[in-house]
């Protein structure tokens, strides 16, 4: 229960992202949303775990899987910014079969032979879902699957980095780099205005800052707020239930999204 509430919550800021992406720069919405969530996410770690520190040895893993995230992230606003959200996410929970494919270079742990199967198989429905080559193939495609990739890699860090450091306190540093990233972007692309006639995808990526109504600002703010929720749940879901258990009402995002695609933004999916 907890984890298919933790999975509308991470929908539903999905989906507010799509809908203000026509307005405002991705940058713009990663900042109110980490702003807004990182006070709520350090009084509930320092409530929980008591610190908020890191063990100097694995700041770098730390730091590489904050810029990491924050890039997937960013990607996955992009795509979704252009294709319908149904297929942002279908694309994005390809991950696990980067977790798969990557444990074994990475971790050295031995992927047996039907899982390497399984994951050809999942990157072939990938393919049909895509379609590279054709005339309906979107680019942004491409940026959902970096997101899935990214959060994979993401995967593997937080896996090295188990009893060292506890996972609440990385999804506070977690945030801080969503934060820094988003402040890095705001200050490149403050000059840029408006831009006409850009690929969607880059349009709200290159938009400078839009001073939102108070409407849009609350939505902004709400996503932060959802945000932390969603980890607290996400944490306390994979702590009470087993993984293997627990992992596979991921997927129920994957009816989130075709509702509010439905609902909110008339997108239907195809065959495909």
């Amino acid at each position: 229960m907890a984890l298919c509430a933790a999975v509308a919550l991470a929908s539903s800021i999905d989906a507010i992202v799509k809908f203000l992406s026509g307005g405002y720069p991705v940058h713009q919405l990663m900042m109110v949303r980490a702003g807004a969530a990182l006070p709520l996410l350090a009084i509930f770690v320092l409530w929980r775990e008591g610190t908020l520190s890191v063990p100097r040895a694995q700041w770098k893993l730390v730091a590489l899987r904050g810029l990491i995230m924050a890039s997937a992230y960013l990607g996955f606003s992009m795509a979704v910014a252009t294709l319908p959200l149904a297929s942002g996410v279908a694309i994005y929970f390809t991950m696990p079969l980067f977790v798969a494919a990557l444990a074994g270079p990475v971790l050295g742990e031995l992927v047996p032979v039907y899982r390497w199967v399984l994951i050809a198989a999942g990157f072939t429905g990938v393919l049909v879902m895509i379609r590279p080559g054709s005339t309906v193939f979107e680019p942004a495609a491409l940026l959902a699957l970096y997101s899935a990739f990214g959060y994979g890699c993401s995967q593997m860090i937080t896996r090295s980095l188990t009893g060292h450091v506890p996972s609440a306190i990385l999804a506070v540093w977690g945030n801080a780099f969503y934060l820094v990233i988003a402040i890095v972007l705001a200050v490149v692309f403050s000059g840029f205005g408006t831009l006409e006639g850009l690929h969607p995808s880059i349009a709200v990526l290159t938009r400078s800052w839009q001073m939102p109504t108070l409407t849009d600002f609350a939505l902004m703010a709400s996503t932060g707020v959802l945000s932390a929720g969603a980890m607290v749940l996400f944490a306390t879901a994979y702590r009470l239930g087993e993984a293997s258990f627990v992992a596979p009402f991921e997927y129920s995002a994957m009816l989130w999204a075709t509702l509010y695609g439905i609902f909110l933004f008339a997108d239907l999916p195809d065959a495909y």
